[in-house]
């Protein structure tokens, strides 16, 4: 299947994993490159220029095929050393950057000049619209159905997606909600040019991360996230469990005199407990709504080449459809 965004960044399917912080290490990101997709690094795991390099360098000796570095911009008093993770991923010879958070304007300059190609992970169309003037190449589309920060608007891809079709002249991928071929078939449908996975891709055999949070993708529905730190407007969707549920008193009960401090105990720097030792009541991680969709662990390659197969056989029936 050949769209803009496989001739963007030189894959062999329109299938991109986004970045996520303790998930995407160059195990995941290879394993998605290797199924065809584009794998993706996140920076700000690794934290420093140093551990980026080493993880770039990791992720090529573990695939040939394309791969990108996910950098988020985030608000906070002591940034990371941004300039030292540009610098890290152009040495490292990356072609493909998934930037989130705040506008990456700054840094875009460099990237560019480096060949590089950019895409950006927004949640509203003005927000798109913005990346796109910019000078980002492509826009990934998160719709309120993600894991993470789905912004706060609360728009759902049924809307948000022919929205961004609307208006963008920059491709765009879907994000959010997004799991197996039906997805891919429904963005292309309404004006995407590919999908953007991220919990789909935590439960494969090849995520880095202990096996309690595959189980727990698993046994979910579509009913058992939750959103907290609305309050705050920093809206972040995540898997339930008692931490979050304490989060979600502790806002209730606090009401407008809410502070960060409250819910720091059970938001900041929980990750690594998770992801790693698999204490699945540590804290707030993210997780999307189509934990519902997803019922099994299969390899990257496996699951990539269902997708397709799937996608397919859907496009051929419709083109039955048309036909009589």
């Amino acid at each position: 299947m050949k769209t803009a965004i496989t001739d963007m960044f030189g894959i062999e399917h329109p299938i991109i994993q986004g970045g996520m912080h303790y998930v995407g290490f160059a195990e995941m990101a290879s394993a998605v490159s290797n199924a065809g997709g584009l794998g993706i690094i996140t920076a700000l795991t690794l934290g420093t220029p140093e551990k980026l390099a080493n993880e770039i360098a990791r992720c090529k000796d573990m695939t040939d095929r394309p791969f990108g570095v996910n950098l988020t911009f985030l608000p906070t008093v002591n940034a990371p050393d941004y300039p030292g993770l540009v610098k890290a991923i152009i040495d490292g010879g990356v072609k493909a950057v998934e930037t989130a958070g705040n506008n990456p304007q700054q840094v875009l300059p460099y990237l560019k000049d480096a060949g590089i190609s950019v895409i950006h992970k927004c949640t509203s169309v003005r927000h798109a619209l913005k990346a796109q003037s910019i000078g980002c190449d492509a826009v990934s589309v998160d719709g309120f159905e993600c894991g993470g920060h789905p912004g706060e608007d609360d728009i759902p891809n049924m809307i948000l997606l022919p929205r961004a079709a609307d208006e963008l002249e920059i491709p765009f991928v879907s994000s959010g909600g997004m799991a197996d071929g039906r997805s891919l078939v429904a963005s292309l449908a309404m004006g995407a040019q590919g999908m953007n996975m991220g919990t789909r891709f935590i439960a494969t055999k090849e995520a880095p991360v202990h096996e309690n949070v595959k189980q727990a993708i698993v046994a979910a529905s579509e009913l058992d996230t939750r959103l907290v730190m609305r309050p705050l407007r920093n809206t972040e969707r995540v898997m339930t469990n008692a931490a979050v549920e304490e989060v979600l008193r502790i806002e209730r009960e606090k009401g407008a005199d809410l502070q960060f401090e409250d819910i720091v105990e059970q938001v900041a720097g929980v990750y690594p407990r998770i992801m790693t030792e698999g204490d699945m009541d540590a804290g707030a991680w993210s997780c999307g709504m189509v934990a519902g969709l997803i019922h099994d662990i299969p390899t990257c390659k496996e699951l990539v080449d269902r997708i397709m197969s799937e996608a397919d056989a859907i496009l051929a029936r419709m083109n039955s459809l048309a036909s009589a």
